[in-house]
């Protein structure tokens, strides 16, 4: 039995409109409440100690967050190639890479899953010189909380977790005066006493 037209329309309109307003309650509503700068992600939680990892790195060699404490503020960016966002947001990191190159700061690109070849390949492609380890399981971006890429996580240099954020922003201003502060020698700022289980 065939419907007329006018059912057609009729049953086609609602159908819209639910689909655009489902789009936007995900699209929209929900990306406005995800983003932006967080106090906790999981378990960590701003001001407390950042938790130890070792991964590899492009070159095969590991890499541990402890070896960076009482040496230099570590900014951790968890990203992946195919994620728009995260590539939109690397050349702001080498801009603060190249800026604080000279002030006891390195930059740990956490990639997501990736082949160290696929991911070797985009880094070199770009030109990109931070410090690129693979999180091939995703162990460490379950550890800290990343629900989201990208995420960027800032510790300073006794271990602490100092900021986080998810999602991507249009410039680096408020991070930047961030590392300004935790790369002063000495640090004008006092840092939260540590407790157990931070590298």
């Amino acid at each position: 039995m065939k419907l007329p037209r006018s059912v057609w329309i009729g049953l086609a309109v609602p159908f819209v409109i639910g689909t655009v307003a489902i789009h936007y309650e995900v699209k929209v509503r929900l990306h406005e409440h995800a983003g932006g700068q967080v106090q906790q992600l999981g378990n960590i939680k701003v001001g407390e100690p950042a938790p130890d990892f070792s991964l590899m790195d492009l070159s095969n060699h590991p890499v541990t967050l402890a070896s960076y404490r009482g040496q230099k503020v570590v900014v951790m960016d968890f990203w992946a190639t195919w994620c728009g966002p995260c590539r939109r947001g690397m050349p702001h990191l080498q801009e603060i890479q190249d800026k604080f190159k000279d002030r006891d700061l390195e930059i740990l690109s956490v990639n997501q899953g990736e082949a160290a070849d696929q991911v070797r390949n985009f880094i070199e492609r770009k030109k990109y010189l931070f410090h690129v380890v693979l999180d091939s399981d995703g162990a460490v971006g379950s550890a800290y909380g990343v629900r989201a890429i990208p995420t960027l996580v800032a510790i300073d240099k006794e271990g602490n977790v100092r900021w986080m954020r998810v999602g991507s922003s249009e410039n680096e201003d408020e991070l930047q005066k961030l590392l300004e502060l935790l790369t002063e020698q000495p640090p004008n700022i006092q840092f939260p006493v540590k407790t157990p289980g931070g590298y």
